[in-house]
């Protein structure tokens, strides 16, 4: 019995420090591993944009154009002093195209905003003169480096094709042709999940363009409408039945033109700046795929 008594301690301490160590080295490799994002939010619902426009453009007509002060007699809001009293008489479209003009106010702010964001840290052309110098040194590392310092749509697209590069490098299975059609699927997919954030409520600005000369244009065609009605009165006409109805077309056509003309400077504009994103885009994926070919 007393030779079993040594034997019975176990040295089960020592081994219970490196399972206590682990965890930590998982996490370094997570932070390590993590992708490059373009962070590009913006306003998903542009239903509410509309909602609250409306109920801003409607107070604007009710208690800044039609104001008291800016009519001779405050009671009938007959004959206007000023501008704002003139656009007041331009009626109920007038709330229609105010609510149209500060939609494109509102998400020409919100794209420029969006669409900074996406373009990145730095110049896009000197990144990617400079991602395709290191490819051409055929530095991988180099390249993670400057898409992770860029932080922006391309720099997030290309970061993902690099490391779809590095995956079909250790490949031993697959044949070359197979590789540099895994590298371009990934490009075109990595593509395809930004394109909708950079394009996000364009299409409402493009169509703003176009309802906006047409409401304008409505509103054109009834204060021209009211306007032949005073002059087809018997005896003399009603000058201000037809000043009203004149001032109204005339206030409804500056409205339609004004939201029309804002609406499509700001889609070319954001269109053309998305335009210059997908080039630098196709001319780096282009260069990380000739890379490959080159080099394998």
């Amino acid at each position: 019995m007393e030779t079993t008594k040594p034997n019975n301690p176990q040295p089960a301490q020592p081994q219970a420090k490196p399972a206590q160590a682990q965890p930590k080295k998982v996490e370094t490799k997570k932070k390590e591993n993590k992708g490059v994002t373009s962070n590009v939010k913006g306003i998903k619902s542009a239903s509410i944009v509309i909602l609250v426009c409306f109920i801003a453009a409607v107070c604007i007509y009710l208690f800044v154009f039609g104001a008291p002060g800016n009519f001779k007699e405050p009671d009938l809001k007959e004959t206007p002093l000023n501008l704002l009293g003139t656009v007041y008489k331009g009626g109920i479209i007038v709330p229609v195209l105010l609510t149209c003009l500060l939609t494109v106010i509102v998400l020409t702010v919100e794209r420029w905003i969006a669409l900074s964001k996406a373009k990145g840290k730095g110049n896009t052309t000197k990144f990617v003169e400079d991602v395709k110098k290191a490819l051409a040194a055929g530095d991988i590392a180099k390249a993670e480096d400057l898409c992770k310092k860029h932080q922006g749509t391309v720099g997030a697209v290309v970061y993902a094709t690099l490391q779809k590069y590095k995956e079909m490098d250790k490949d031993t299975m697959l044949q070359k042709e197979q590789k540099l059609t895994s590298i371009q699927q990934t490009l075109e997919e990595a593509t395809a999940l930004e394109m909708p954030t950079l394009q996000q409520n364009l299409p409402i600005l493009a169509t703003l363009t176009t309802l906006g000369t047409l409401i304008g244009l409505l509103g054109t065609v009834l204060g021209m409408i009211k306007s032949f009605q005073a002059l087809a009165q018997s005896g003399a006409p009603d000058s201000t039945a037809l000043s009203t109805g004149i001032s109204e077309a005339l206030v409804n056509t500056a409205f339609g033109i004004a939201t029309a003309a804002l609406a499509l400077i700001a889609y070319n504009f954001y269109t053309n700046k998305i335009d210059n994103m997908t080039y630098a885009i196709d001319e780096l994926g282009f260069s990380i795929v000739s890379t490959f070919a080159a080099t394998h």
